[in-house]
């Protein structure tokens, strides 16, 4: 699983002209899924996003997590986070899981993450079109691959 995670004031979803889901002080999480991925992809992102330390303490250092801050979350699915870009112009999304498998992974991953923050999470809609708002605070912008966490 590979994600961006932004930092933000706060971020919205909207879908046909309609506003799905809105997030004030959070995460937004950026979600891509590959065939190869499982739970163990989710635990160790769940913990990760959870205990990342990427909000000001009382000295402008960034040193709080999102359980610290009592933050939302906002989690959207992004295929195209598997790109290729290594022949042509056209990227290549092979790599990214097919429906199949990324919809279950994408709904575990959104029910563990409402666990362990102890709250609901907001979504965007897997597989739709939809535009994505945000105001980016710092900015903060994070890329994380649970392939590489080691």
């Amino acid at each position: 699983m590979r994600i961006v995670i932004q930092r933000v004031l706060k971020a919205s979803v909207t879908i046909d002209r309609q506003l799905k889901s809105a997030i004030a002080q959070g995460l937004l999480v950026l979600l891509g899924i590959e065939e190869a991925d499982g739970q163990s992809d989710i635990d160790f992102l769940v913990k990760k996003i959870t205990n990342l330390r990427i909000f000001d303490d009382e000295n402008g250092v960034m040193n709080r997590s999102l359980l610290d801050i009592d933050g939302e979350l906002l989690c959207v699915s992004q295929f195209t986070l598997y790109a290729s870009t290594k022949k042509g112009n056209r990227p290549s999304y092979i790599q990214a899981a097919k429906p199949e498998i990324a919809i279950p992974l994408y709904e575990q991953f959104c029910k563990d993450m409402s666990l362990a923050l102890n709250k609901e999470i907001q979504t965007g809609v897997f597989g739709a079109d939809m535009q994505v708002e945000l105001i980016n605070d710092g900015p903060v912008t994070i890329l994380i691959d649970s392939k590489t966490k080691e």
